[in-house]
């Protein structure tokens, strides 16, 4: 693997990498489990199972997820979620510090996230972390889709050979993005999936944006 020195771009996921929002997903989730009479989850529960598509997850706690039930339950989610995360959540320990460093030794920064766009460009400003990044791709729907599909538009607006560029998320659906694009990666287990089961997929591990400019 390239040290961070030799990355000309690093591609940052949002939501469990850079923002800390955990938390707040399993405090909605478990909002609307209770409005439907089910058992809250632990924040461990949902990180050893939480995944992409989000449909599948949603089965796993007991959801109706026919379509319509699907599209209700995502909206309640959503309405839920943006309600309190800009006031409410905040950047990992180090986030500003990191991207200044990594900045200083001559890699430019991009976002691709699975978060809708306007959201996500709202959140980069909010945190005043905008001056980092030379471009922010999020998607147009609240399902989380399409991700892999936008990343491989993304790398080809890049002009960057993908050996040159990285990749870092929380998510084994980061590591399927970053294999689909042709990138290396990096995932922080600071975020929506255990570090064991980041660990499964072969690639660096970090539990903490610190011990990622430490690894690279």
């Amino acid at each position: 693997m390239p040290t961070m020195n030799q990355f000309k771009h690093i591609i940052w996921d949002w939501n469990g990498t850079l923002l800390d929002d955990t938390w707040l997903c399993v405090e909605v989730l478990n909002g609307l489990l209770k409005k439907r009479g089910r058992e809250p989850i632990s924040g461990e529960v949902y990180r050893q199972n939480f995944g992409f598509p989000v449909i599948q997850f949603y089965n796993y706690l007991g959801f109706d997820t026919d379509v319509d039930s699907f599209e209700k339950v995502s909206h309640e989610f959503i309405g839920d979620y943006e309600a309190r995360w800009l006031e409410e959540c905040t950047l990992h320990p180090e986030a500003h510090d990191v991207l200044s460093r990594m900045a200083a030794a001559g890699a430019t920064h991009s976002v691709l996230s699975a978060a809708k766009q306007e959201a996500l460009e709202a959140g980069i400003r909010h945190f005043g972390i905008r001056e980092h990044f030379t471009g922010l791709c999020g998607t147009d729907n609240i399902y989380a889709h399409g991700k892999v599909d936008r990343g491989r538009d993304w790398i080809e607006q890049l002009h960057w050979d993908p050996a040159e560029i990285v990749l870092i998320g929380d998510t084994l659906h980061d590591f399927e993005v970053a294999e689909a694009m042709g990138t290396d990666c990096i995932l922080l287990a600071h975020g929506h999936h255990t570090p064991e089961r980041l660990a499964a997929t072969g690639k660096p591990v970090a539990h903490s944006l610190r011990e990622l400019v430490a690894m690279v």
